[in-house]
């Protein structure tokens, strides 16, 4: 399995992760519960961006910037819809 292979695996865990840990924290009717969950998301929100970084340092991850007329135009198409 190739490095960019793997880290796009655990990129996808982490997110799936990140939905649960939501899910859990809006759910819970425990402060406790609350807590931990809440402390667990915040460490896997780091996880998931030193993972983003690691990959952008490598060249995995290509930023786009986005010019105006771009947006505009998306913009335009998606109020026709």
């Amino acid at each position: 399995m190739s490095d960019l292979l793997l880290m796009e695996n655990m990129l996808l865990l982490l997110k799936s992760c990140t939905e649960v840990y939501v899910h859990g924290i809006l759910e819970s009717s425990n402060k406790k519960v609350h807590d931990v969950l809440k402390f667990g998301l915040d460490e896997n929100i780091k996880l998931q961006n030193d993972l983003y970084q690691k990959m952008t340092e490598c060249g995995w991850y290509k930023i786009q910037n986005v010019n105006s007329k771009q947006i505009k135009d998306s913009l335009k198409k998606l109020k026709q819809k």
